[in-house]
């Protein structure tokens, strides 16, 4: 099973250093995680897990003020992408732009981590499939290092996870679309684990807050290990 840390907007590269000591300290180089933390406190040393980026600008360099180019990605051995996430997408992100992300990162043979999800407006209206299925139209699905992560919006740090029967419904739906990995994420924690875990379709967890503290996110590996 996968284990995918986003950890947003929190730790500085010191603190960032402590967490990585942790996780080293204790994964095995069977597992399979990748770390999300911000640009800042990117370093080189080697890990058990691998080193993603949240976000990324589809350029090797340029007149981009405030964007991140695939040239400093490739100074950190950065391999594995997050595109589409509900947080880029409110701050303004067009499909246009996740298409152009997603053509620049296949063509650099990297490893994506594609988000779609739903707000609370569209679960109740019924309308999740329909409009997950428009996203998902928008990227090429038989790329071979593309991962699927379903995070509905409604999920997202309010601590209210969809239900084990949700996901499963969701994945399965997904799963006639593609045969790329699927992921669940949308307040992830040790309660919820176990459910999300057996589901037949679930490849792996996208997770945030419980996975900003190194400790509790091994913990959630534990659950299911």
């Amino acid at each position: 099973m996968r284990f995918l840390a986003n950890l947003k907007c929190n730790h500085t590269r010191a603190s960032f250093a402590k967490y990585a000591e942790i996780l080293d300290a204790n994964l095995s180089t069977n597992d399979d995680v990748t770390v999300f933390p911000p640009f800042s406190a990117f370093d080189i040393a080697a890990h058990k897990f691998k080193l993603g980026a949240q976000n990324f600008y589809p350029c090797e360099s340029g007149a981009y003020t405030g964007e991140i180019g695939k040239a400093m990605l490739d100074e950190f051995g950065v391999k594995s992408v997050m595109i589409g996430h509900s947080e880029r997408r409110e701050l303004g992100e067009s499909e246009e732009l996740l298409r152009a992300k997603f053509d620049f990162a296949a063509k650099a043979r990297w490893q994506i981590v594609y988000c779609i999800g739903e707000n609370l407006s569209v679960n109740e209206a019924g309308r999740t499939k329909e409009f997950l299925a428009e996203q998902l139209k928008n990227i090429n699905l038989g790329y071979e290092r593309l991962l699927i992560a379903y995070e509905p919006i409604w999920a997202i740090g309010t601590g209210r996870s969809a239900s084990s029967e949700q996901i499963e419904e969701i994945l399965n739906f997904i799963r006639k679309q593609t045969r790329a990995p699927l992921l669940y994420g949308g307040s992830v924690n040790a309660a919820n684990i176990g459910g999300i875990a057996g589901i037949a379709n679930c490849d792996g967890v996208l997770v945030g807050t419980a996975s900003w503290d190194a400790s509790k996110f091994l913990e959630l590996m534990r659950v299911v290990s």
